[in-house]
């Protein structure tokens, strides 16, 4: 027998009991985009090498440690995107849909990282994303935030998050910032985590959210970045608050929040939780200005944020807020040799008649006790029993198969309207 080939470590399936959780909260997501006007964009899961050590920055974990990256053949080194932002700013900047407009678009798809698997986090994972551009107001930043925190509003867990923000300043403010935090850093330098050590040099801010707490006790009396915003981010920044305050959003600032990735600057924001153990972040984004230049555009602002599905929907399923519609909601029985012959037609009738009825129609014919059990193991709220007598009084005997309600025998206009309401639970 040959040896069999398993999914590679950290790419998982996703099984037919588990994808109903996903449909629900994908629908759920779709709809409240499409509240906010905002269209899909799709993009392709491999791209240049180049957009990501570009965009990300080439001293980041991501591009350091976590792309997988490849040779394709003719010898151009490509990536499966490990984020969506730099794939959505190229194709904006391809298409011409960038500049001197406004957008606002999302995506929902794959995204890859060679990361050590956990419950939650996975090498494929998958992300939804919004992306503002257009727009340099506060009034965009609040936007993205007001949609994210409808979304926790749609599936019941808006006391089960919690908004931090804050803000990079401008460019300059941020290197300003930079300097004055690697200067305070490098007297403790000898007491920083390794990790730490390396950064200090290329990427002293990804210090601010060590996860080690030497490293987070030598940062209490370092320079804040509050310290050094111009005044243009302060009054932005102000101004967001404002609209968040006005909105009914709680939240807290935290200076230490900064954001893996080098293209932010002014807001960046997290959304976190506790309810999955240690503090985690559910959604996570903020403003990147420069990022559509920097990509060869014409200067454009943008603001946007993405969230990890896998850890959303398991969050979710931890708080029992899922409710996925049933797979099946009718399973037909054909009994009998000329009704076998009619079952298939029978059911594209009623698929005509009622589109979004979710029927199986019992192929292999069998005893009725058998088909009982099947209809029984689909999960269908009824079973659609058609015998030789059925067939030729063009009716259907109906058995619930989820309460005690007794069984009936309708003509095919009476059944359609007894299996309109299973379409709309």
């Amino acid at each position: 027998m040959a040896k069999s080939i398993q999914a590679i470590r950290g790419m998982n399936d996703l099984l037919p009991d588990q994808s109903p959780a996903w449909q629900q909260v994908e629908s759920v997501i779709r709809q409240v985009a499409a509240s906010y006007g905002y269209s899909e964009i799709r993009m392709p899961v491999l791209e240049s090498t180049a957009l990501f050590k570009r965009s990300i920055g080439e001293v980041t974990d991501i591009v350091e440690k976590e792309m997988y990256t490849f040779d394709d053949r003719n010898g151009d080194s490509v990536t499966l995107r490990p984020e969506g932002t730099a794939s959505c700013v190229r194709a904006g900047n391809q298409h011409g849909l960038l500049y001197n407009q406004i957008q606002r678009l999302w995506y929902m798809g794959p995204m890859f990282r060679y990361e050590r698997p956990q419950k939650g986090r996975y090498r494929q994972f998958h992300q939804f994303g919004i992306e503002t551009f257009g727009l340099e107001g506060a009034d965009a930043d609040a936007e993205v935030i007001l949609l994210s925190a409808r979304l926790w509003k749609a599936f019941g867990i808006a006391d089960q998050v919690e908004l931090q923000l804050n803000s990079l300043g401008s460019n300059q403010a941020r290197a300003n910032y930079r300097d004055a935090l690697h200067d305070y850093l490098l007297q403790y330098q000898d007491q920083l985590d390794e990790d730490s050590k390396r950064r200090l040099e290329t990427n002293p801010l990804r210090i601010l959210d060590s996860k080690d707490a030497a490293t987070q006790a030598l940062l209490v009396d370092a320079p804040k970045l509050s310290e050094y915003w111009d005044d243009e981010s302060r009054e932005h920044f102000d101004q967001l608050c404002a609209r968040l305050r006005e909105a009914g959003i709680e939240y807290s600032l935290n200076e230490r929040l900064v954001r893996g990735l080098d293209y932010y600057n002014r807001t960046v924001f997290e959304w976190v939780t506790t309810a999955l153990g240690a503090q985690g972040t559910v959604c996570a984004g903020g403003r990147y200005d420069g990022l559509v230049e920097q990509l060869g555009g014409k200067s454009t602002p943008a603001v946007g944020f993405a969230m990890g599905m896998e850890r959303f929907v398991l969050l979710l399923q931890e708080q029992e807020k899922l409710s996925p519609r049933r797979v099946v909601d009718a399973y037909l029985m054909p009994l009998g040799e000329q009704t076998e012959l009619k079952a298939q037609a029978i059911a594209e009738q009623l698929r005509d008649a009622l589109p979004e009825l979710r029927l199986v129609v019992h192929c292999g014919g069998g005893a009725m006790k058998k088909q009982i059990k099947k209809a029984d193991k689909s999960g269908a709220e009824v079973a659609l029993i058609i015998g030789e007598n059925e067939l030729a009084e063009q009716q259907v005997t109906v058995k619930p198969l989820r309460s005690d309600a007794e069984q009936k025998t309708l003509g095919h206009a009476e059944l359609i309207e007894y299996l309109r309401p299973l379409t709309e639970a």
